[in-house]
């Protein structure tokens, strides 16, 4: 089991009334386990793009080095 902290959020009505549709629709036990998925998609989300902005930064460079020396062996 998973150790919890207990906090206290402030959230408009309308995310209040999305929560609790949310429960219901899904089958999730509580309030706080549809905040968990919630912020479980926003820590993927946030993941992907860091992974996507490292590739983004590789040396175009290397693709050239890769395969140095290895067009002009004969196996």
């Amino acid at each position: 089991i998973m150790q919890a902290e207990k906090i206290s959020i402030s959230l408009s009505q309308s995310l209040l009334q999305f929560i609790e549709s949310y429960k219901i629709a899904k089958g999730c036990q509580s309030p706080s386990q549809v905040i968990e998925v919630a912020l479980e998609l926003l820590r993927n989300q946030e993941l992907e793009s860091a992974y996507r902005e490292a590739s983004s930064e590789v040396d175009s460079a290397w693709d050239l080095t890769v395969a140095d020396g290895l067009t002009d062996e004969t196996w």
